[in-house]
């Protein structure tokens, strides 16, 4: 199983992709895990992206491309992988597709959690007044305006991944508004659908 889960920030990308690793028994592949990965192990794309980090750049697509394209030749990804936080574009998701068909492996599922970005925005303001009324600091990340923002990006940015894969009959959509195991439900039965289909 060759997963890619889509959906803006706090639609439950996280609490699923647990559920897919623990059910499907396949690694959950951060692009920040990876790359620092690469960077310790002083592979060749590793020492390539220390370089570009320590001269303060942003590390390019083929380089990501390339730590994404070593670490799925690893063991545990053999039998498939969910990719967290990539392709974060439609040129990064291009750059995915070609590196995958040189090595002869298609993605199983592209799957979106669709919500309603008020409602997020609204689930994360109570939550942030909840941590308050405890007396606990909230996380940055966790205040509507920071929130808003990230949406913002997500929709100029990543939103477009959409059409793409859809364009390439690629796309299902789950309701990530429901409750969270009704959500697992919508996804499992997706995910089985593939699996029989490959023959896993």
């Amino acid at each position: 199983m060759r997963i890619i889960l889509l959906g803006p920030p706090g639609a439950g990308k996280g609490t699923q992709s647990e559920r897919i690793v623990a059910r499907f028994g396949i690694p959950q592949l951060s692009t920040g895990d990876m790359l620092r990965a690469a960077v310790a192990a002083g592979t060749p794309v590793g020492l390539e992206a220390k370089a570009v980090m320590e001269a303060g750049g942003l590390v390019s697509d083929a380089i990501v491309v390339g730590i994404v394209a070593d670490r799925i030749e690893e063991p545990d990804a053999k039998a498939g992988f969910i990719l967290d936080g990539f392709p974060r574009t439609v040129e990064q998701a291009k750059a995915l597709d070609a590196m995958l068909a040189e090595k002869g492996i298609a993605l199983s599922a592209v799957v979106e959690l669709k919500v309603d970005e008020d409602a997020l925005v609204g689930r994360i303001a109570n939550r942030a007044a909840e941590t308050a009324a405890k007396g606990l600091p909230v996380r940055k990340d966790d205040t509507p305006e920071v929130f808003r923002s990230r949406l913002e990006a997500y929709r100029a940015q990543t939103a477009p991944l959409s059409d793409y894969y859809a364009k390439a009959g690629k796309l299902e959509t789950v309701d990530g508004m429901q409750p969270i195991d009704t959500v697992t439900a919508g996804l499992m039965a997706i995910l089985e659908r593939h699996a029989e289909t490959a023959g896993a």
